[in-house]
């Protein structure tokens, strides 16, 4: 079987791909990479979400990492990912394993491979690790050491208050002891449970979870925040009057945010509005980094400042890598994947969550009304993807016609530059862009539109979905 690693770790269904023995052989091979580049005496630390047999499989790779000499920290419970990664900043750490497969179904696990600079591994770490899974896998030279023996070696550790100070540090909530917020959050059954309400109940505001209890079911639902898996949350927003829903994903690195009025936000719309918010009330200064498959709302901001904007492939890698190189105020992705000036190179849903708050709180307004004050001043833009499900089969030949795309123009607009950095991206001439680009992790070809004009972004779907026979 091969093990191969997606846009952020490798992840497969439990029983059928992910078990315990091909755990054991890509955390060998994570050992090997390590080895390999003088990277084993910090110790490693690992992190897990709520999914079943959490606790099992971070023992497994405990066991293999204690093996082969190598210290390890292991979460005192179910952590999100952003957690797990501030760890190894806040325990000066060689990297960080974190169990998790995020926001995908119940069925899968994953893992991830988060390096000495707490942001996800990019393409060369990960290419390397996939070479070293093979070696394994023809050797069998896997060093692991006996339950009882990790059971004496690991160590507990819990990130958790570290975490939150830091957080606090970086947000600014002092607005709230002279404003009321009522808000309800969904950490839809994942490792996100209690931290919001751990971070805002102390400051006097009032906030609700739902779904706050381990489901490793994810209550029936993919536990990823759009609008299709959160019915309850905004429901209830709308009418139980709550200033905000706050949802998290699995593993708490993403987000999803909704209006007063029971309105989810997708998140190019929080992007920008965090990116406002940053430059015109924190005054921050510096450039702007977003995957190829985010809104260029975000230029358009920067661009009046002054600053760049860095385009990466899709992936919260790319963006954090520019975090670690560049002088970078915020990153961005579509997927709802965010981190700021300040923080670690990770995507971070709590985060996100707590950016929106202070917002909220030092502008005095509702969010809907945030949202229309910032389009006016910048105009609107419609942004949507369209996931089309394409069978193992069928794949190559549609990945060949997105990569030759070869015509002149989309719904009778002109494409006016041709991005091929991640799949192809067609800009027009009025500024509308689409892209296509097939899923790092999932069976489906991805159509990213983003334009100004609702019918206009129909016919840009329909007319690629015509050309691609999908």
């Amino acid at each position: 079987m091969a093990i191969k690693f997606g846009t952020d770790g490798w992840r497969a269904v439990m029983a059928d791909d992910f078990t315990f023995a091909n755990l054991e052989i890509v955390v060998q091979a994570i050992v090997n990479y390590l080895e390999d580049h003088d990277k084993t005496d910090n110790g490693i630390f690992i992190g897990y979400d709520n999914r079943f047999l959490a606790e099992e499989f971070a023992e497994v790779a405990a066991k293999v990492l204690i093996g082969n000499g190598i210290e390890v920290m292991v979460a005192e419970t179910p952590l999100p990912t952003p957690v797990t990664a501030f760890a190894i900043q806040d325990q000066n750490l060689d990297g960080a394993l974190m169990l998790t497969a995020s926001h995908n179904p119940p069925t899968y696990n994953g893992i991830k491979f988060i390096p000495e600079y707490a942001g996800p591994a990019m393409p060369e770490i990960t290419d390397q690790i996939e070479e070293e899974v093979a070696k394994v896998q023809q050797n069998d030279n896997i060093k692991r050491c006996s339950y009882q023996e990790a059971e004496e070696k690991m160590q507990k550790f819990n990130p958790k208050p570290a975490y939150l100070e830091h957080l606090n540090e970086i947000i600014d909530l002092s607005a709230a002891k002279d404003k009321k917020l009522k808000v309800l959050a969904d950490p839809m059954y994942g490792a996100g449970i209690g931290y919001l309400s751990e971070i805002l109940e102390p400051l006097g505001i009032e906030i609700e979870e739902m779904h706050n209890q381990r489901d490793p079911f994810f209550g029936g639902r993919m536990p990823e925040p759009m609008a299709s898996h959160l019915p309850e949350l905004i429901d209830r927003v709308k009418k139980e009057d709550f200033n905000l829903g706050l949802a998290l994903d699995g593993d708490a690195d993403r987000f999803g945010i909704i209006t007063e009025k029971g309105e989810y936000l997708v998140p190019n719309q929080i992007l920008f509005l965090l990116l406002d918010h940053l430059l015109e009330e924190r005054g921050l200064s510096g450039d702007v980094v977003r995957t190829v498959a985010t809104t260029h709302m975000l230029d358009k901001m920067a661009q009046e400042k002054g600053f760049e904007v860095y385009e990466t492939p899709v992936g919260f890698k790319y963006i954090g890598n520019a975090m670690l190189e560049k002088d970078i105020i915020i990153g961005g992705e579509e997927s709802g994947g965010l981190s700021i000036k300040g923080h670690i190179p990770e995507k971070d849903g709590l985060l996100a969550c707590c950016l929106i708050i202070e917002m909220v709180l030092s502008k005095g307004k509702q969010l809907s009304q945030i949202l229309k004050e910032v389009e006016n001043k910048y105009g609107k833009l419609l942004s949507e993807r369209l996931d089309l499900e394409c069978r193992p089969e069928e794949k190559a030949e549609v990945v060949d016609k997105i990569e030759n795309f070869a015509g002149e123009e989309i719904a009778g607009q002109k494409i006016v530059k041709r991005i091929d950095k991640d799949g192809m991206k067609l800009v027009l001439e009025d500024g509308s862009w689409c892209l296509m680009r097939p899923s790092g992790t999932e069976p489906v070809i991805r159509i990213y539109v983003e334009t100004s004009d609702r019918k206009l972004m129909e016919r840009i779907q329909n007319d690629v979905r015509a050309e691609l026979d999908i």
